[in-house]
């Protein structure tokens, strides 16, 4: 290669890579679009290949711009490191986790906490979205973990995915509810009951099957993608919905729906990069011990 490659280069292609548009990554990297634009045409022409896809309405990645991206994201971490190594005051550790929808806003906040007090010079980022996009965060080394249902493929594979509780669904309702003391309900039982619509639910299509069969059909006071506001309407008694237990709140009662077995696995999917990183971790063992025990992990 006739000349070396700028760090700035390397800087603007994991922008675009990262942003997702040319536009996005200018204004991240405090540069015009021209000027992006020109710093990745100077790249790809050191490289002697095409690295992005403008044809369609995203910039996405060739074969080529794929290949590149992991070595860049090596180059570009040895350039933070180097840096680093010369400062007066040792570098944080950074933990990057994904965190799915329909993870308990409880039981993450306490294994957050617990991760502050086992190694508090330690950083945690938590990145929320869909599993489907925070996997492909993962893919691209974006975060280090995804935390979610079903995203464990085994108890441990190969050492690095973390199966972390099973648990089943019940019915959340007020504590006032006149059913709340009830260990289990029916769908029938319930089937004059205001229902809540978790959105976001993994289960909803089944949820949805196992009331149309047995011919309820409630009326939806609300269809939210949040559960924390879900949990707020059912503990104020608007309604009643049907959840995996460790969503739980305060101001909710759970009883079991008779009938209604199905289970969900939650769990932690670590790359193999990023296994070896995160493995002398203090915040990452507490985090992932706090978070694979308490109340969640009964049906």
């Amino acid at each position: 290669m006739a000349s070396m490659i700028d760090r700035y280069l390397i800087r603007y292609f994991l922008g675009v890579v990262d942003q997702g548009s040319f536009s996005a990554a200018a204004f991240s990297a405090r540069v015009t679009q021209p000027t992006l634009s020109a710093g990745i045409a100077k790249l790809e022409t050191l490289l002697g290949q095409q690295l992005f896809d403008r044809s369609g309405r995203r910039v996405r990645l060739t074969e080529a711009g794929t290949r590149f991206a992991d070595h860049a994201r090596r180059i570009e971490a040895e350039f933070a490191a180097a840096e680093r190594a010369v400062q007066a005051t040792p570098p944080h550790r950074l933990i990057r986790i994904g965190v799915a929808p329909t993870v308990s806003t409880i039981a993450l906040g306490e294994a957050l906490a617990a991760a502050r007090v086992a190694a508090p010079d330690e950083r945690i980022e938590i990145v929320e979205g869909r599993t489907s996009e925070l996997q492909g965060k993962l893919d691209h080394g974006r975060i280090d973990a995804l935390l979610g249902p079903g995203v464990a493929r085994n108890a441990l594979d190969d050492g690095g995915d973390v199966r972390l509780f099973e648990e089943g669904y019940g019915v959340a309702m007020a504590a006032a509810h006149p059913l709340a003391h009830h260990a289990s309900v029916t769908a029938e039982a319930i089937g004059g009951e205001t229902m809540i619509v978790r959105r976001q639910c993994e289960a909803l299509p089944l949820v949805s099957r196992f009331f149309t069969t047995r011919g309820v059909r409630p009326f939806m006071a609300a269809r939210t993608v949040s559960d924390d506001r879900a949990s707020a309407y059912v503990a104020a008694g608007l309604g009643i919905t049907v959840m995996p237990y460790s969503l739980r709140a305060p101001g909710i009662a759970m009883a079991a729906l008779a009938g209604f077995d199905l289970t969900r696995v939650v769990g932690l999917r670590v790359p193999a990069a990023a296994r070896t990183r995160l493995e002398p971790s203090g915040a990452w063992r507490a985090f992932v011990e706090a978070m694979g025990g308490g109340e969640s992990t009964h049906f």
